[in-house]
């Protein structure tokens, strides 16, 4: 914690109102002077989306058997899915490192995964991993998962060429400063990685009252540029928890201040950043906490995703000053309670879903 703070004090003593400038060595920072945010309360209305169902948080989550090796995540009520297990992920990590939990997932057009971890002894810290999904596949891991879960194992004293080369299909990121990490997201028009960086306290409340968006090196896996700006409405700190892009390249969020889902709708640029809140307020959210958020190109539809519960809707349905209606959202109730933690989705509209408890992606059966 106390490096952050001083990472932060050298930022601010370098920043120049609307220019670049260099912070941490490596990563340059933008300070957006004008306000983030386009904010019209006269024109938000509740709808009432009674479509979708309210999941509380479980006291105890369902941790999957070691033994087990292939799992499965399927609907109970609403919408009928079924995710079965497609990568158990590593565990432990390279060099016996302690990875932590998997926070969000994304994937690129060219077939990489990007998973987000966080360890549970460091704050506000955390790494990215990339996985060759195509090479992984060839190497028999979707057939036998074990083979990656175990990858870093090493077996009387020494890797195995199978494991060798498990290892070579995977790219270990280095720590760096990612707030609370839920945020990872794939642009589908620009092939950009971006995240928020939502740093926290203990109690969960954020450390500053700007936002912090964050472009990600896919050659790196850490942060090369940055865009430091405000995006506040009557005392609330909107976003940092979530993010995704439709394939127009447009960004999406989703918060809930007290009064129901607010959606925003915005851009992200290489030096600024824009979001207005969407003109309806969704009564109904899927649980109790905010996990991520996911756009599937195949079938056009935003998802909120909560632990064990994800609604959709149609996301061009959020234009000009709203047409959803309660019809419009589709919603699914999970099981066992694994901590949903990300949702992501191919170009053929199939979902990866990331659970934690053990850390691992399931590929839905059908489009999703």
């Amino acid at each position: 914690m106390k490096r952050f703070i001083l990472g932060v004090m050298s930022c601010v003593t370098c920043f120049v109102l609307g220019q670049a400038v260099t912070a941490n060595a490596s990563v340059k920072v933008y300070n957006q002077r004008s306000t983030a945010l386009i904010n019209h309360p006269s024109r938000a209305r509740t709808l009432n989306n009674s479509n979708v169902k309210y999941v509380k948080v479980p006291k105890n989550y369902t941790h999957m058997k070691a033994t087990s090796q292939f799992n499965e995540v399927k609907a109970v009520s609403g919408k009928k899915v079924t995710f079965k297990t497609h990568f158990l992920l590593p565990y432990p990590g390279k060099d016996n490192q302690h990875w932590g939990n998997p926070q969000s997932i994304a994937v690129s057009k060219s077939g990489y995964m990007y998973i987000v971890y966080c360890p549970t002894n460091t704050r506000n810290e955390g790494r990215i991993i990339r996985l060759d999904m195509k090479r992984l596949t060839q190497l028999g891991v979707t057939k036998e998962p074990k083979l990656l879960q175990s990858a870093y194992i090493k077996k009387h004293g020494k890797y195995s060429d199978k494991q060798k080369d498990v290892q070579r299909a995977v790219k270990v990121g280095g720590m760096f400063d990612t707030g609370h990490g839920q945020s990872l997201a794939y642009n589908l028009k620009s092939h950009a990685l971006y995240m928020w960086r939502d740093n926290e306290t203990k109690s969960g409340a954020p450390t500053s009252t700007g936002g912090y968006i964050q472009h990600i090196s896919t050659a790196t896996l850490k942060p090369d540029r940055a865009i430091s700006f405000h995006l506040v409405s009557h005392g609330f700190i909107h976003g940092g928890h979530t993010l995704t892009f439709d394939k127009y390249g447009s960004a999406y969020f989703w918060s809930n201040p007290g009064n129901g889902a607010n959606i925003y709708k915005g851009n992200i640029s290489t030096h600024h950043v824009i979001f207005r809140r969407t003109d309806q307020v969704l009564k109904h959210q899927p649980g109790t906490h905010i996990q991520s958020m996911g756009y599937n190109a195949k079938r056009g539809r935003l998802y909120l995703i909560s632990d064990d519960s994800i609604a959709s809707f149609p996301a061009n349905k959020l234009n000009g000053h709203g047409s959803l209606t309660n019809s419009s959202f589709e919603w699914s109730g999970l099981t066992p309670k694994r901590e949903t933690e990300g949702l992501t989705f191919d170009s053929t509209g199939h979902g990866y879903l990331l659970c934690n408890h053990s850390p691992e992606v399931l590929l839905s059966t059908t489009v999703y």
